[in-house]
Order: structure tokens, then sequence, then C-alpha cells
């Protein structure tokens, strides 16, 4: 569907959602980074009441998801990803965007969609990574360790939703016990999928050592599933918003935390990028959860390796799509020799020593 139809079709939605706002007049400011089950458009609305804002319409991809559903007959698209944000909306303990409404009907725009107020703010990057260049870089040392911090109390936060809100209905698998065990099955499955027959012995090896390592359960938290500082948008090195739940999954805090600070290896480590004055390292910012969240966490190191297979398990994904499109070719090795499987490497080699 072309851009101009697509806003023309939208300013018909919203005027039905609002009619005491009238038809509203909509621009197409930009595309930002998308999520990987979504893609995003920024759009200036100025409504027939003289009032002017900026939205962003996130609309699900016709391409296969990259994310696994935590269940058949569920979803990683928008319709869960406004679920969650309902549900933390709800919760009131983190600041998610606001929402102008969600549509499940295809028919309106081509795919489901929803629609969200626009928060401004700084995001720190991944390419080129925030720890090289941009507003952290150019902090005080003071501002990037509140940043460091205030990011892991605001994920502190995100663990106390009510697992129960009607909002993670779509993440509760009737007879299934959400601990790692179940989040290693479901990975493994989109793994072995997204291979289709193809092997390299670094995940075997992973696979094998994650099963034979599954560490003991404990309590059940809601999984944001991308916990980085990059996907919260920070005003004066506080958190304004926080984005992208299409990993969304009921299961142990310990998942965000290793997904965290796999996340700072390859800001750091895996970028050639040595830690900035401020950075807490990793033992700290262990600490710093803990005490965000008053509970003991001990040892993270199954989370980070799963949390690395997980990683890798998107590149193998996203490199399907790209070889679907034509963009690389199908004996491309991409899914194989990545930034995520060298971080892989080097955990698992940490634990093989």
């Amino acid at each position: 569907m072309e851009e101009l139809d697509v806003l023309r079709r939208l300013s018909d939605w919203l005027a039905r959602r609002n009619p005491d706002r009238g038809r509203p007049e909509l621009t197409a400011l930009g595309k930002p980074g998308s999520g990987y089950s979504a893609e995003n458009l920024v759009i200036g609305a100025r409504w027939a009441d003289g009032s002017e804002e900026k939205l962003v319409l996130r609309r699900d991809t016709s391409e296969p998801p990259i994310y696994p559903a935590q269940s058949a007959g569920t979803t990683t698209g928008v319709l869960l990803q406004h679920s969650v944000m309902d549900a933390l909306r709800r919760g009131g303990l983190v600041p998610v965007a606001d929402s102008l409404g969600l549509e499940s009907d295809p028919e309106v725009l081509g795919a489901p969609f929803f629609v969200m107020g626009h928060v401004a703010g700084d995001v720190p990057g991944e390419d080129p990574p925030y720890t090289r260049s941009g507003f952290f870089v150019e902090a005080a040392s003071a501002e990037r360790s509140h940043l460091i911090a205030e990011g892991l109390r605001t994920l502190a936060r995100v663990h106390e939703t009510d697992v129960d809100d009607p909002g993670l209905a779509m993440l509760h698998v009737e007879g299934v016990r959400p601990g790692p065990e179940r989040q290693l099955e479901v990975w493994e499955g989109s793994l072995r999928e997204g291979l289709a027959g193809r092997t390299s012995p670094l995940f075997e090896e992973t696979l094998s050592w994650l099963h034979e390592q599954i560490p003991p359960e404990t309590s059940v938290v809601l999984s944001w599933g991308d916990s980085r500082p990059g996907n919260m948008i920070w005003q004066n090195f506080q958190v304004a918003c926080i984005t992208d739940f299409e990993g969304a999954a009921l299961g142990p805090r310990e998942l965000d935390v290793g997904w965290w600070l796999m996340f700072d290896r390859w800001m750091h480590e895996g970028s050639g990028q040595a830690r900035l004055a401020g950075e807490p390292e990793r033992p700290e910012q262990r600490t710093m959860y803990e005490q965000a969240a008053g509970v003991s966490i001990g040892d993270t190191t199954w989370y980070e390796i799963f949390s690395a297979l997980r990683f890798a398990v998107t590149v193998v994904q996203v490199m399907n799509r790209w070889v679907a499109r034509g963009a690389i070719p199908p004996d491309q090795t991409v899914w194989r020799d990545n930034p995520a499987t060298a971080v892989l490497a080097d955990l698992f080699e940490e634990v093989s020593r």
C-alpha cells in the first residue's frame, strides 16, 4: 500500500475513533528504527479543531515473524505488543506511550496496526554503538552511571506488573510452567525452524550445555524480552517511555537481567569499546537490579548465554527474510558468522575453560 493511501485511510480511521476532533490532516515525518515484528511511521497530525501532535503508526509486516510466539495460535505482532502496553499502563509503574487505538482488521491498512503518541527524547543507538558516539558518550560520568541505574530500576518495575492482567493472556500457556526450560524449548524450536537443516558446532554445543545446566525455577514475572537502554526513550537521563515488546513472555526475572547484561557485553567487548567513566561493570549492574527489585538473583551466566543464543536466533530469522527478499544470496553465511554468534562464542568459551 502506498504511503499516501496509508495516510488517507488512517485519517479516516482516526476520525471514526475521535468524532469530536474531526478528520485529521496527516503528514509522514519519517521511519524510525522498527522492531522486528512491525514497521513504524512517525506522523504529524493536524486535527480539525486546530490542535497538532505527533503520532506513531506501528503496523505488522507481511513477512514471517522474527520472534517466536509463546504458544500456537498466538502472535508476537501488534496485537500482543498493544496488549502488553495496556497491561503496563494499567499497572502504572513504568511509562509507555499513550494509545489512540488498535485495529485488528487487516482490511484497513493491509495489516493489523495501532497508533500511539510520539514520545520525544534521546535513544541510545546500536549502529554506531551508543558507547562510541552520541549523548551517552557526551554525558558526564555521573550521568552515565545514573542512566544505567535508572534503566535497571525501570526494569525492576516492569517485573512488578500483575501477570494475571488480561493484557497478558496470550502469554499464558495452559498446563505449561513458564520457567527457563519452557523458554529454551520455545527458542530452540525457532532456531531449528529457521536453520531448516543447517547446523553449526557453536549452536549444537551451546544447546547441549543449556539443556544440561538449566537453572532452578524461580518466581514468574512479565519478561520484557528486549530489555536494554536502546528500548528506552530518555529525557534528561530519566526514562520517559519504554518500547518494543515483541519478545514478551512470562518467566523468571533473570531472563531480562541476562539479556540486559548480554547486550552490555555486545556494546563493549563485542564492539571493541572500552567502558567509559561512570559506567558500572556488569557485577555492579546485577547489584543495582537486586537493590531496585528487592530480591537476590545470584549468578546469571546461564541466562546471559541463553540471551546470546536468542540474539543469534533472531539473526538467523532476519537473514532468512533478506534471502526471501532477494537482498542476499541463499548461500550466505551471515546466519552463522555475525556479532551475535561472536558474543555467544565468547560467553561459551568462558564457561568451557
